[in-house]
């Protein structure tokens, strides 16, 4: 099967300036007459010319009393100028016309009677004070709004009060959205997928960031991979009042990506491959005057290509312009390399540690969905760019409030699964707290805090020289840093093992076993810190273990591995074991701390964390996960206390 191998990408502005010249956007998107009513977020065609003056009428703007101001010049105090009702003035309340006889308003707590009903005025009043005046706000015949706004509620306010009933607006663009693959399951249907087969989300997250974009974007049912199938429903979709057909999947490089030779049927590809990471495989063409996506199967990738493609080609078919989100300046937690020759995509989670917005680099998989759901900006790394330095600042798109950012907490070190409980807990508080959690062991961590890039790290270091905790490495690496170390719990580390033990592993001796293979976790991470030691109490040699050097980045990510027989067992925690239905072996108790600068005890999140880490529920939430003890959680820990009274 011959594959579509592009060789050559093209930078992400040029893609969207070739395809603006190659589209024809006053025939494709056509103007339409609206009520004002209905006419929010749309975009204004014309220029709208206001039919009346608004005020209509010279109308009072204060309650009082009307009057002629001329016949109020000779007021002085003590010397009054006496007015009769209804000959010299009359009352008015804020709004009200003014008769005919009147230029002014005097407010009425200025008013003074006599007994007769008439006013005494002691202070002149100038002309059209307090007088809302005709057109004061608008004049019929003027301009009210220009063409290519978006119409905001303030404008239909304002609209509707000049007289205009109805605007000519720009079409909303109209999108088709097409999801496509054999082994894409439609989420309509409750499906439980089996082996190779997904559940199709895309379209559903495409459909939305569409529809947040201004777009009307319309999702239909998965498309088989098969020319034929592809072919009638990009027909289909060209003969709809659709601008816009969105393929999902299929513009890769695989033997079963058809999307290019069924777009060549019906128009012309002009773009098969853009210079970003990620994103690489996006796709444009021009088909029947209308323009044609190829958005990539990758989720990350495909919001790329909404983003960066879609969005401003849409912003220029509608004659409007991109809602253009803030930047600041953020400074890495770790080292990012890159590849040269592409722009890559840096999605992070952002808290403040000091003065400085501390950013953690998410998952860089195209197909990691959740770096979606946990990212507040977004950073880019420039093509001729091989990488960014831990500590570096870089410019950042804001993706979220900032509001958010600043009840962040931005937590580096070992993973726990404690910390989801804890994050969760968190945000239940009023304000609520954010958790930020990066985890790349527990020494990485402890540089984190070294280099002010966290506000906390996770910690369950063991020393067998004093059978402590933490300390001694703080001491070792840290040893200028005035740090507090909280108790987040005990657990229990050990072996995670398939159901039923099939390979019948019974302790740390039968990691060496022939047949027997495993997953470690990465350097620096407190569990292969523990293992080592393990290893050396045994007399065993880390290379006889199978598997050894493969590494993983969370007890999860250990388990996973066990459940779906990519390696017979792997050492993590207890619940994590539980949490997919896996034995457990255990083979240590330990304890796990959270390190805090003293300088920021005070800090509103982290006075929350402690908070929560004290309250009963936390506790037994935590208990009753499995292989937690909670005797110490909340309290501070000193050198030398090893696992607490409980020794």
């Amino acid at each position: 099967m011959k594959r579509n191998i592009y060789l050559k990408t093209i930078p992400l502005n040029d893609a969207v300036e070739l395809l603006k010249g190659q589209l024809n956007r006053d025939e494709l998107v056509g103007v339409e007459t609206v009520p004002v009513d209905e006419a929010l977020g749309r975009i204004t065609a014309t220029p709208v010319i206001a039919r009346y003056s608004s005020p209509t009428f010279h109308s009072a703007a204060m309650d009082g009393i009307a009057v002629n101001a001329e016949k109020t010049f000779h007021a002085r105090e003590g010397q009054p100028v006496r007015l009769l009702p209804e000959i010299d003035f009359t009352y008015v309340n804020t709004g009200h016309p003014l008769p005919e006889f009147a230029n002014a308003v005097i407010m009425i707590e200025n008013v003074v009677k006599d007994e007769s009903g008439a006013c005494l005025v002691e202070t002149p009043t100038a002309p059209w004070q307090h007088v809302r005046r005709i057109g004061e706000d608008i004049v019929a015949t003027e301009m009210i709004l220009p063409r290519g706004r978006r119409l905001s509620p303030y404008d239909l306010g304002a609209l509707l009060s000049c007289g205009i009933w109805e605007v000519q607006v720009y079409e909303t663009l109209r999108v088709s959205i097409i999801p496509t693959g054999d082994e894409v399951l439609d989420y309509t249907t409750r499906p439980e997928p089996g082996p190779g087969q997904v559940v199709e989300s895309n379209s559903i997250m495409l459909r939305a960031l569409a529809n947040s974009f201004g777009l009307d974007a319309r999702r239909f049912p998965p498309v088989p991979d098969d020319p034929a199938s592809l072919s009638r429903a990009l027909e289909d979709a060209l003969e709809s009042t659709a601008h816009v057909v969105v393929f999902v999947a299929g513009s890769s490089a695989g033997s079963k990506d058809f999307t290019r030779s069924v777009i060549e049927k019906f128009g012309t590809v002009f773009v098969h491959g853009v210079a970003a990471m990620p994103g690489k495989p996006s796709m444009l063409a021009v088909c029947r005057g209308k323009l044609v996506v190829g958005a990539p199967g990758y989720p990350v990738s495909s919001v790329v290509c909404f983003e960066e493609l879609l969005a401003p080609l849409a912003a220029w078919l509608t004659q409007s312009s991109l809602s253009i989100r803030p930047q600041f300046d953020v400074r890495l937690a770790r080292a990012m390399p890159s590849r040269l020759g592409q722009e890559e995509f840096l999605r992070l989670a952002v808290g403040r540690v000091g003065n400085m917005w501390s950013a953690l680099p998410l998952s860089r998989g195209a197909g990691m969905v959740t770096t979606l759901t946990k990212a507040q900006a977004v950073a880019r790394i420039p093509s001729d760019c091989e990488g960014l330095q831990m500590g570096s600042t870089v410019k950042a798109t804001m993706l979220v409030d900032q509001n958010e950012l600043e009840r962040t907490l931005v937590v580096v070190g070992s993973h726990d699964n404690t910390l989801d409980v804890l994050a969760d807990a968190l945000m239940q508080l009023d304000p609520p707290i954010r958790l930020a959690s990066s985890h790349v062991g527990s020494m990485g961590g402890i540089t984190a805090l070294k280099n002010q890039a966290a506000l906390m790290a996770g910690c369950h270091l063991f020393d067998p020289e004093t059978t402590d905790f933490n300390f001694p490495f703080l001491n070792r690496y840290v040893k200028d840093m005035e740090l507090t170390v909280i108790n987040l719990a005990i657990r229990q580390q050990g072996l995670i093992v398939a159901k039923g033990n099939p390979k019948d592993i019974r302790s740390i001796k039968d990691l060496a076993k022939p047949g027997v293979t495993f997953i470690n976790r990465q350097r620096g991470a407190g569990t292969r810190i523990l293992l080592d030691h393990q290893l050396s109490k045994h007399n065993i040699d880390p290379l006889t273990i199978e598997g050894y050097t493969n590494e993983e980045f969370t007890h999860m990510a250990v388990a996973v591995n066990v459940q779906t027989n990519a390696v017979d067992c792997g050492m993590g925690v207890l619940a994590a074991a539980r949490a997919l239905n896996l034995d457990f072996i255990p083979v240590a108790r330990e304890r796990y701390d959270l390190i805090i600068p003293k300088n920021a005890l005070n800090d509103i999140r982290i006075k929350a964390v402690l908070e929560v880490l004290r309250s009963a529920e936390f506790q037994t939430e935590i208990e009753n996960m499995g292989g937690y003890e909670t005797d110490l959680t909340g309290k501070e820990m000193a050198p030398g206390m090893g696992l607490g009274p409980q020794d």
